[in-house]
């Protein structure tokens, strides 16, 4: 590997050629994203890579996070960063400056690349073309900063398409040379839907690849070049976000065309269910929500969000109101159309529906129709609020995820945390972390619906309402049950050390 041309200015880091200091006790382990919480969000990976990392055992795992730079982070995180270094790399028959920042955010160490060049935008994302760029030259950064911040992983952990080319780049201009040397990756999938795809031409200039790599069975996909399929390709173990999502995607409809690669790794292929945050998302500790409660005392507690909530958005104020909630993305994964095909009858019933949420035009616009024929009921804020997001889950009675497809989601588990009942459609993550109730053994944490069906959908919230309002003591034991599912991360993060462990043959 020709190694990148440092700059003698550097400070507040190991000077080149230095010794790399390795416990040989520990397994290091590196997280490559484009986004984590609290530094930059737009979706549930944030959450992930934020969340995770705290929760490996640190006796044993030294998990640290690389990240973009961007200029949209909050001051109050840029202000603490500390400069480590700067070089420039080459890729695409360029030289490109890269930037090196260091911050440690609850007890984990950042790494932060910096080139305002590709990260000084306003958002993470934008243009196709450009985002494609700024990401093949940040999966080659986040390798070429290793020996210059002085941590050599044992595994390498990339997160969806951003960082396809990271497990590319290790078999082939990396994995030469000592340091490099024995390292191994792991490519998660946390939505196959968005796989980093354009013309072979745009990739291989930008990348620096050879033509070896846009074959069929390396990144080539019809006539374009797609980077999460080099990830996938070239990684040594493959996850996805939940055991079902890591099955349904082996199938035609979920697989986005790579179908047939996920078969093709499904010896190497499992599903491990995301978590969140338990002190983050605590009833009992929220500081976002008016009124605390907990397990044992939401009957007398948990309405109060309710009514206070009901008042805020203009609704009839009435503790009793059987109330939905919807937090979400505004997309057509989320079963929208379903609910767009029922939503008159949805609100002709006893029912109170809250929706938080940005995306689509026209169900933005949907919604706001709604909200303004059924004024009392149907509250539409299209926005999103990580305040009012915390409201919402704390205040309704249930909440509802009809989605598509869903290779884990998230708000169904805060939902739980919060005893506020999800109703759902049986796919991927959903499947996994909601049991389905059953009167008659008296079991289950939610509602669910297994076909694609607006009826079906209908079916399940009616049912909810059912028990809701005619079996009052059944719904409780209902939310007692929820409250008491642990969907916290230590329970992943031990599924994760596992695999690790076996990856690196402990």
């Amino acid at each position: 590997m020709r190694l990148p041309f440092f700059q003698p200015f550097r400070r507040g880091s190991i000077a080149v050629g230095s010794a790399i200091c390795i416990g040989t006790d520990m397994k290091n382990i590196l997280f490559v994203a484009s986004e984590a919480v609290p530094f930059i969000k737009t979706g549930g990976l944030a959450d992930v890579v934020g969340s995770l990392p705290k929760y490996f055992d640190r006796n044993e795992y030294d998990v640290r996070v690389v990240l973009p730079k961007y200029l949209s982070m909050p001051w109050h995180f840029t202000e603490r960063l500390e400069f480590i270094a700067y070089f420039y790399m080459e890729i695409g028959y360029q030289n490109k400056y890269v930037g090196v920042f260091k911050l440690v955010h609850d007890g984990i160490t950042f790494y932060f690349i910096d080139n305002e060049a590709y990260f000084g935008g306003a958002k993470p994302y934008g243009d196709i073309k450009f985002d494609l760029e700024k990401f093949s030259y940040f999966s080659r950064a986040a390798l070429c900063i290793l020996p210059v911040v002085g941590f050599r992983p044992d595994i390498v952990h990339c997160h969806d398409w951003q960082t396809g080319l990271v497990p590319v780049y290790m078999k082939d201009s990396f994995r030469g040379g000592e340091f490099y040397q024995n390292m191994k990756s792991i490519m998660t999938i946390h939505n196959l839907k968005f796989q980093g795809v354009y013309d072979i031409k745009t990739i291989r200039r930008i990348s620096g690849l050879s033509d070896y790599y846009f074959t069929s069975d390396k990144l080539k996909v019809y006539d374009d070049a797609n980077l999460l399929k080099g990830g996938i390709a070239y990684a040594d173990y493959v996850t996805t976000v939940s055991n079902t999502y890591a099955e349904e995607i082996k199938t035609e409809f979920f697989g986005e065309g790579l179908d047939g690669l996920m078969r093709a790794r499904s010896n190497s292929l499992c599903g491990i269910v995301n978590g969140i945050d338990y002190n983050e998302y605590n009833p009992e500790t929220d500081w976002r929500i008016p009124f605390k409660y907990n397990a044992v005392n939401f009957r007398k507690e948990k309405w109060k969000n309710k009514t206070d909530l009901q008042q805020q958005l203009g609704l009839e104020v009435n503790q009793h109101k059987f109330m939905i909630g919807l937090v979400s993305r505004l997309t057509d994964q989320k079963g929208l159309d379903l609910i767009a095909c029922v939503m008159d009858e949805i609100c002709s019933d006893d029912v109170q529906f809250v929706i938080l949420g940005t995306g689509e035009e026209r169900y933005e616009n949907m919604f706001r129709y709604y909200d303004w024929k059924y004024g009392n009921r149907v509250s539409a804020n299209i926005y999103y609020s990580e305040d009012m997001s915390h409201k919402v889950y704390a205040a309704c009675d249930a909440f509802l995820m009809p989605s598509l497809f869903e290779p884990c989601g998230l708000s169904q588990l805060m939902s739980l945390r919060y005893g506020t009942i999800p109703i759902v459609r049986e796919t991927g993550g959903l499947k996994d972390t909601v049991e389905p109730y059953n009167q008659y053994e008296s079991t289950g944490t939610g509602f669910s619906f297994a076909n694609y069906n607006a009826h079906e959908m209908l079916g399940a919230i009616r049912y909810a309402k059912h028990v809701y309002y005619n079996d009052k003591r059944g719904w409780n034991k209902i939310v007692d049950r929820a409250m008491a599912a642990d969907f916290s991360w230590t329970t992943s993060a031990r599924k994760y050390e596992n695999l690790y462990n076996w990856l690196l043959g402990w």
